[in-house]
């Protein structure tokens, strides 16, 4: 005769859900692969909207040099190494500075329209670009920290 009864060990037994959940469950994944669906056509829809607002431009286009702004070629405005010698005599001067600020300063010291915003964003990129490569080769820059969504520079 056993005085004790025997253990019994239960490893990884799953439990039945109720269908409650298991119908929630299924609503979820609806919901969720219908509002993906609507997000590919919104997508879609707005790439559709600029393509026929830039085909409305060609035809209302006077002719007039204003409707065409000139194209810059970075390559030809700044010398090379000129973008890094800049960035790097601004933060020596002035201490950290975010990406933004150092297009800003880089437009002033070659004369350039800071209100173009395209220019400004072509030189923001070429900011990073330069000082990113300086940042690996050399290790005098850091851009670690970030303030309002861009990189902010400084001397280490």
């Amino acid at each position: 005769m056993r005085w004790f009864k025997p253990f019994k060990i239960m490893l990884f037994k799953r439990m039945r859900v109720p269908h409650s959940v298991s119908i929630l469950r299924r609503k979820r994944n609806e919901i969720r692969d219908t509002i993906a669906a609507y997000e590919m056509k919104l997508k879609q829809a707005q790439a559709d909207l600029a393509h026929v607002q830039a085909a409305l431009r060609l035809f209302e286009a006077t002719g007039r040099p204003e409707d065409f702004p000139p194209y810059i070629d970075l390559n030809r405005v700044l010398r090379r190494g000129e973008t890094t010698q800049l960035c790097l005599a601004a933060l020596a001067e002035e201490g950290p500075l975010d990406t933004r600020e150092l297009a800003e300063r880089v437009m002033k010291a070659k004369g350039l329209d800071y209100g173009d915003k395209v220019l400004a964003q072509a030189i923001s990129l070429r900011v990073v670009q330069t000082l990113r490569v300086r940042a690996i080769r050399k290790g005098d820059v850091c851009g670690a920290t970030r303030k309002r969504g861009v990189c902010v520079w400084r001397k280490p």
